[in-house]
């Protein structure tokens, strides 16, 4: 008897404290859950989904990739309620996923979940750029990476324009260039005027009804409105890691973003009021629109605003905008199809290029190219496509006068001999007649 009643026992006081600890826990669990991460010692199998909770995409992202150090505990992905904003609420978010998809019960794929802005390594060839995988967050990844390169070569105090320079991106440089090149989009389609950001809570803000279908991430939305571009950027870079961590979703943050940016009512007002959604959905991929590349490029989401044909004003006088990033497009099967000359002629040599469908970026060191004839006879220009196959930016020299290209009319479009790297012919519709050399480099799109 002594022995037994000398048996420790648990107070009431003591399992409540085990009953909340595990409590605890499993609140932690469901936001580690969230953000992608693993609870336990499992390896987690690249492109696996995280089934967790419902959400796609929470896995590794697919396709090559570099091999990754040992990793600590991340910086938070979440914000916490006290931070500020405003949740988003179920009538937002309704609109929202019309304006997307064209209706409320479409999903963004794995592909779209998982994507955020990942740069190469710090102080290497590639610094500067992003990793795009080959899908249609590409068109997004590839907008951005062009004011990314806009700040790093023309924006930031310097004393030169160069290569080399982008090839010396810290990683602390990179996130303010991340930050600058967000803050400039969402600002150009505010108007001029204003900027929201859309973060992640912990907290679901929302109780999905009727035909909604929740995804698990859209309900956790915070808005965060700024009237200051500079603040609207100290805020991005703040909390940068919501755009650049891994499992931060940070493309549908940024897309979020940009389209309360510009008000969900301007934007319908943008697409003429047709049903025409901003993505595209064939064969379980989605990719982005004319007036969703509109809207990246140009702070309006209109599907005519890349069209060459909108240059005439209403009076039937010719006029255009250039902007500070252009966009080339080449596709063989819409081969007559042309991009406004603002954008053919942007204020500084960067280009998004839409080659067959693919996004990459063309972009010059000399701010003078584009406003000055002299230097247009011989230049040089880089191209980076966004793959982790591409390891070095690729040189290419413009010649626009000493040997024209020429094409033979009698030639068929469908031999051998007419078919020319699309980068090529999408460089030829900014100066017709040029010759392109790769120094060395297979051609590639």
């Amino acid at each position: 008897m002594g022995d037994r009643e000398a048996e420790p026992t648990l107070s009431r006081t003591e399992l409540e404290e085990i009953t909340s600890k595990i409590s605890d826990l499993n609140k932690w669990r469901e936001i580690f859950s969230f953000r992608g991460l693993e609870s336990n010692n499992s390896t987690h199998q690249p492109g696996q989904a995280s089934s967790s909770n419902g959400l796609p995409g929470d896995g590794d992202p697919m396709g090559p990739q570099p091999p990754l150090p040992p990793t600590a505990v991340p910086k938070p992905l979440l914000v916490p309620p006290d931070t500020g904003g405003r949740p988003i609420s179920l009538e937002m978010a309704m609109r929202l996923r019309k304006l997307l998809f064209g209706n409320t019960s479409h999903l963004f794929s794995c592909e779209w979940a998982q994507a955020y802005f990942r740069f190469r390594e710090p102080y290497s060839d590639l610094a500067y750029a992003l990793e795009a995988e080959k899908g249609g967050t590409r068109a997004i990844l590839m907008a951005v990476q062009a004011h990314i390169i806009k700040y790093l070569l023309f924006i930031r105090n310097t004393e030169y324009t160069h290569l080399e320079r982008l090839c010396r991106t810290s990683q602390r440089e990179q996130g303010e260039a991340l930050a600058v090149a967000l803050a400039d989009t969402l600002w150009a389609a505010g108007g001029g005027g204003s900027a929201v950001i859309c973060l992640l809570t912990p907290t679901l803000h929302l109780v999905p009804n009727g035909d909604y279908r929740p995804d698990s991430f859209t309900e956790r939305i915070q808005l965060f409105e700024f009237f200051e571009k500079a603040a609207a950027q100290e805020f991005i870079f703040d909390h940068i890691n919501c755009f650049k961590g891994e499992g931060s979703h940070g493309v549908i943050l940024f897309l979020y973003s940009l389209l309360f940016s510009r008000t969900l009512e301007r934007v319908q007002e943008d697409l003429d009021s047709t049903a025409t959604p901003l993505l595209d959905i064939s064969f379980g991929n989605i990719t982005c629109t004319q007036a969703m590349l509109s809207l990246l490029l140009t702070g309006r989401a209109s599907p005519r605003e890349l069209d060459g044909g909108q240059e005439l004003g209403r009076g039937g006088e010719a006029w255009w905008r250039r902007g500070p990033v252009g966009y080339l497009c080449w596709d063989r099967a819409q081969a007559e199809r042309q991009v406004c000359r603002g954008l053919r002629t942007p204020q500084l040599p960067i280009w998004l290029c839409s080659l067959s469908g693919r996004h990459s970026v063309l972009f010059g060191t000399d701010s003078r190219l584009l406003s000055d004839w002299k230097t247009e006879k011989v230049f040089h220009l880089y191209f980076y496509n966004g793959q982790w196959e591409q390891r070095k930016t690729a040189h290419l020299t413009i010649d626009t006068h000493s040997h024209p290209w020429e094409e033979d009319p009698c030639e068929d479009p469908s031999t051998p001999g007419k078919r020319r790297p699309p980068l090529e012919m999408a460089i030829r519709t900014k100066w017709a007649g040029a010759t392109v050399s790769w120094n060395g480099t297979e051609p590639f799109f």
